[in-house]
């Protein structure tokens, strides 16, 4: 989640009760819930208007692309699925905090999501690509690998048994490094503020099952940058492994809420391992005073920026 974001949530819960911070939550929740059962309309709009953009053209200069308006519809269709796959993601996103139920949605009703939200939307089906598809391998090779070497030379496996080394991985986003950093066999437990990569990787880790089992189209958003016109619809499919592919010792979970609110034990965590988080926070030394309390005496913060 992006810096101002979080500040903003931050500012307007420090001039609330608990009660209304309740219910600021529960509004966010249902905010976000929002985004994603109204991506279709929302994304259908735009290219109705790419469209009748079009068709104001001289006729003389439609004629020159005579495939645009039959690959319009071709995006409509991917927007079709992959308003499926993102009301999957949300079915059962009431249930699926510890200790938590966030109810019906009786704040309001439903409202065209924000261009703020359907971006932040936008920017998590990607997300999918990098985390948990084939196609992401490369991004992934190149900046949780060298994390995850890290970790296996300071705590190396051939020692002995690593399960009872506690990794924390706060910005985890949709659980990839985490889960990598768990499948050698260590304790990790990732850590996550956005609600947009929650639901999603709580679908991803809880919901999937087989390698391939899905695919979204994250290119469909773009009309620019795109090599051909079937580049804009190429699918990406995911989970690329089998989230439940883990040692049976392994110990792995994700927490969801406010890295500095959360995390105040001092001296818990073998490890720190962070990739791109240090830029969301308002304060870095903030996180940095963070990081430092909870470390265990010897402990290690791995980051990657």
């Amino acid at each position: 989640m992006e810096e101002q974001d979080i500040c903003a949530y931050r500012e307007r819960r420090q001039r609330k009760s608990p009660e209304e911070e309740e219910a600021l939550e529960k509004e966010h929740f249902w905010k976000i819930i929002n985004a994603f059962t109204g991506y279709g309309s929302s994304i259908h709009e735009q290219v109705n208007r790419t469209e009748r953009q079009f068709k104001s053209l001289p006729k003389n200069q439609q004629e020159l692309l005579p495939h645009f308006v039959p690959h319009l519809d071709c995006i409509r269709q991917c927007i079709d699925h992959n308003q499926k796959i993102l009301q999957m993601i949300v079915d059962d996103c009431t249930h699926m905090f510890e200790n938590k139920e966030y109810g019906e949605n009786g704040y309001r009703k439903p409202t065209p999501p924000s261009t703020f939200d359907m971006d932040k939307l936008k920017s998590t089906i990607k997300q999918f690509v990098r985390d948990w598809s084939e196609d992401g391998k490369a991004e992934r090779d190149a900046c949780y690998q060298p994390i995850v070497d890290e970790i296996l030379k300071h705590f190396p496996k051939d020692n002995g048994d690593v399960s009872n080394i506690n990794i924390l991985v706060p910005g985890a986003g949709l659980g990839r490094l985490a889960w990598e950093i768990a499948k050698h066999g260590y304790s990790c437990q990732g850590n996550e503020w956005s609600f947009f990569m929650l639901f999603s990787s709580n679908f991803v880790l809880n919901r999937c099952s087989e390698t391939d089992a899905f695919k979204l189209y994250p290119w469909i958003h773009q009309f620019s940058n795109n090599r051909k016109s079937s580049d804009q619809i190429r699918p990406a499919y995911f989970p690329d492994v089998d989230p439940h592919d883990l040692p049976p010792s392994a110990n792995f979970s994700m927490t969801a809420g406010d890295f500095e609110e959360i995390y105040t034990d001092k001296c818990s965590w073998d490890c720190i391992a962070t990739c791109f988080f240090i830029d969301t926070a308002h304060n870095v030394l903030d996180y940095i005073d963070t990081i430092w309390k909870i470390l265990k005496p010897g402990g290690i913060w791995i980051n990657l920026v």
